[in-house]
């Protein structure tokens, strides 16, 4: 048995070796350069640029409708692709950004509606899918939501 293993081990080890040197000769010049220019353009992301990155509504009343626009540019070296976009909870909705490539130089918007619910100091965070280096990017909302009035005080609580 134990010389069927070491024949076998000298069998692979002879047949790894000698496939070695053929690997090398196989290597094409010009599927170097192809490879280099390819992993060059894969190094280039797109950068994207808000605006603003917070917006405070300030004080609101509650249950009341409020939006903003989150304004953006991309600012990188290939085109920008939003895949998604979506919020911390369903008081919050993204809407009307182009799932469109933006090309450098260029750009977008999206707008944030927020519908009110809750008390006191609110903040909320929007998260945007990307094809940037960081694969995702963030804005906030915040508000202070001042109690319903027409709530009673046990109810609130």
């Amino acid at each position: 048995m134990k010389k069927i293993v070491l024949g076998l081990s000298a069998l692979c080890l002879i047949a790894l070796t000698s496939c070695k040197d053929n690997a090398v000769n196989k290597i094409e010049e010009t599927n170097l350069k192809a490879a280099a220019e390819r992993d060059a353009a894969s190094s280039k992301y797109p950068k994207l640029e808000f605006d603003k990155t917070e917006h405070d509504f300030g004080e609101i009343e509650a249950k009341k409708n409020v939006e903003t626009v989150f304004k953006y540019k991309n600012t990188g070296n290939a085109p920008l692709v939003i895949t998604g976009i979506k919020s911390s909870c369903g008081c919050t909705v993204p809407e009307d950004w182009s799932k469109e490539p933006l090309a450098p130089g260029d750009s977008g918007e999206f707008t944030v509606k927020f519908n009110g619910v809750g008390q006191n100091k609110i903040t909320k965070t929007v998260t945007l899918t990307t094809n940037t280096e960081k694969g995702t990017e963030v804005v906030k909302i915040s508000a202070f939501v001042k109690p319903d009035p027409n709530v009673s005080a046990a109810d609130n609580s």
